[in-house]
């Protein structure tokens, strides 16, 4: 396997009550895609202070290269502050005008995407205008054949209808979960339960699949017509960030090797419950979850 993986958008640090840990949806999905097999760059922005020279050392250390890693000499890196609910849940203060707004696309960027097998895009790092451009100039110019994975993430007040709607025209893989397909569906007047929703989706934005995740109840995978449905694995629960980003980053590599979609569910649910079993939102993965992804050690199901 050398599947060549993009990441294009958010880079910061969530500050945690038990200490800071690197995250952002985009580089999550690229660390766990690295852990994964992949060949992966990751598209972003840091400021030219310590955090931003930590998180470039970090990412180093998780073989990502700062190739497509720009550095903002007036902007701070970004960071996020952080609060845990009783069983996990992340509550989040994503703070403003940090270097990931102001995305360029460097040539490195635009390189890695011109033969990227998958890129992986948000809505958080739409928020600014000159990100936004870039990060769509970048999923723009991959090839026709890539897959181009829509991660919606609804966070505070850093989205809106016109970012939904030019982001979906841009993909043809869909990621979201069960607290965002309801805003969807109020916006875009989904008819129906949630897989006559998920089935307009589809049919509305020519998506070559869909995944859907449900926190504790598991996911749904739709393609081609045909329904994966995973109840879920139980695990102890440390904290939940970092987990739907390792479930798409599992996703698109089992997709690009040519899995069935039970197989794609059932090893996505694995590698995110071992991440939902650990602090933080890139925990290095077993050999065994690497490997095949074939079993999570803290987990029982």
């Amino acid at each position: 396997m050398n599947y060549k993986l993009v990441g294009i958008g958010e880079v910061l640090w969530d500050l945690l009550p038990g200490g800071r840990q690197l995250g952002g949806a985009p580089g999550n999905f690229a660390s766990h895609a690295r852990s994964l097999g992949a060949s992966v760059v990751l598209a972003s922005r840091v400021g030219d202070d310590a955090l931003g020279r930590e998180a470039i050392g970090r990412l180093a250390q998780l073989g990502i290269p700062p190739v497509a890693i720009e550095v903002d000499a007036s902007r701070p890196t970004g960071t996020v502050g952080v609060e845990l609910s009783a069983d996990g849940q992340p509550r989040f203060d994503i703070h403003r005008g940090v270097a990931w707004d102001a995305i360029e696309g460097n040539a490195a960027a635009r390189d890695a995407v011109a033969v990227a097998d998958a890129v992986c895009f948000g809505t958080l790092a739409q928020r600014s205008a000159p990100s936004r451009a870039a990060i769509r100039a970048l999923v723009a110019s991959s090839p026709p054949q890539a897959l181009r994975i829509l991660d919606v993430n609804l966070r505070q007040d850093y989205y809106s209808d016109e970012i939904l709607r030019e982001s979906l025209a841009l993909a043809n893989v869909l990621k979201l979960n069960d607290a965002e397909l309801p805003r969807l569906a109020e916006l875009l007047s989904l008819p129906g339960d949630e897989r006559a929703q998920l089935q307009a989706l589809s049919t509305r934005h020519r998506l070559r699949l869909i995944a859907y995740t449900r926190g504790s109840r598991g996911s749904l995978l739709f393609a081609d017509g045909r329904w994966s449905e995973h109840p879920g694995i139980t695990a102890h629960v440390v904290d939940t960030i970092g987990a739907g980003d390792s479930f798409t980053a599992a996703m698109a590599v089992g997709f690009l090797s040519g899995w069935d979609l039970d197989r794609i569910n059932a090893q996505a649910n694995r590698v995110a419950a071992y991440v939902c079993s650990c602090p933080g939102a890139t925990p290095d993965l077993p050999a065994e979850l690497r490997g095949e992804f074939s079993a999570c050690p803290n987990c029982r199901g």
